[in-house]
């Protein structure tokens, strides 16, 4: 059997015009909806530059709600072009409490589910934890008209136990809207490791749980405008993976529509021959709860 649906990654680059970028995503989506996708994602707050380079109260009013612009361009998107669109924006709840929120809008516009970024980073350049708080839906799919989406966000990809649990609660194919970039101080050598990992880990995810795995990233070279020298360079290099692993369609460093046929039935015959979900341990596994065992 085979329940075929055709996949497109919109990567593309931000700048300080929120319209300019609204746009740049609405003709990504536009364009790939022409070429027959039936699912299109989009990057990690596609909507603005990557503000959490520095620290700024002001910064708050980015954030926007669920029936906000963003959210609307993007439902009005779906349902002009009956495709299942996957976004991505800063929610605001209440003053001083936002969430990095992927919104998963159905075929006919409508908003299918959303998910609240569970892990939240705190590092040079990425001061997630100031703008965001964590989730509170846990790991649970969305489900649409083409099949039930484990949505997750950036620095979740690096955690086997969020894609784990995502397999866990149905989720057909995994999919990670994503803003990570180099450190233009780190040479070739340790950049190219990190894109390496970056890669490696998220295949790691689909060969673990049996899922096809789809990586949307942004591109660009984004300044530091606080002027503290925080500049961050995108790497891009979106990819669309299969249950084993394998690399479908990848993207290079450059604003690009990824497009790449995947089946979602695969993952039955994948789990069939590689029974991982048969031979967990699940009686042994106690300790995994606890933060640190020395």
């Amino acid at each position: 059997m085979t329940r075929r649906i055709t996949t497109a990654l919109v990567q593309h680059a931000m700048g300080p015009d929120l319209e300019g970028n609204r746009r740049r995503s609405l003709d990504g989506i536009a364009d790939a909806a022409r070429q027959g996708a039936d699912l299109i994602v989009l990057p990690e707050l596609h909507a603005s530059e990557y503000f959490c380079k520095f620290q700024d109260p002001a910064l708050h009013d980015l954030a926007e709600p669920l029936d906000g612009p963003t959210a609307q361009a993007l439902s009005s998107a779906a349902r002009e072009h009956q495709v299942v669109v996957v976004g991505s924006i800063f929610e605001r709840r209440a003053a001083g409490l936002s969430h990095n929120t992927a919104i998963v809008f159905d075929s006919d516009g409508r908003l299918a589910g959303i998910y609240r970024k569970m892990h939240i980073p705190d590092d040079p350049g990425y001061n997630e934890k100031f703008y965001f708080t964590p989730g509170d839906l846990g790991f649970e799919p969305i489900q649409t008209s083409i099949g039930r989406l484990g949505v997750l966000v950036c620095w979740d990809q690096w955690y086997p136990e969020a894609a784990r649990l995502m397999a866990l609660a149905g989720a057909e194919l995994l999919i990670y809207p994503t803003a990570i970039g180099f450190d233009p101080d780190d040479d070739r050598q340790e950049q190219a490791r990190q894109l390496e990992a970056w890669r490696t880990v998220q295949r790691g995810h689909a060969v673990a749980n049996g899922l096809p795995v789809l990586a949307c990233n942004r591109v660009g070279l984004e300044p530091d405008r606080s002027g503290a020298g925080r500049a961050a360079q995108f790497w891009g290099h979106s990819f669309i993976a299969g249950p084993q692993g394998e690399v479908l369609a990848q993207a290079g460093n450059e604003a690009q529509l990824l497009i790449a046929e995947v089946d979602l039935e695969r993952g039955e015959a994948v789990r069939r021959i590689w029974p991982f979900m048969r031979d967990r341990r699940i009686d042994a596994y106690q300790d995994i709860l606890e933060r640190w065992r020395s």
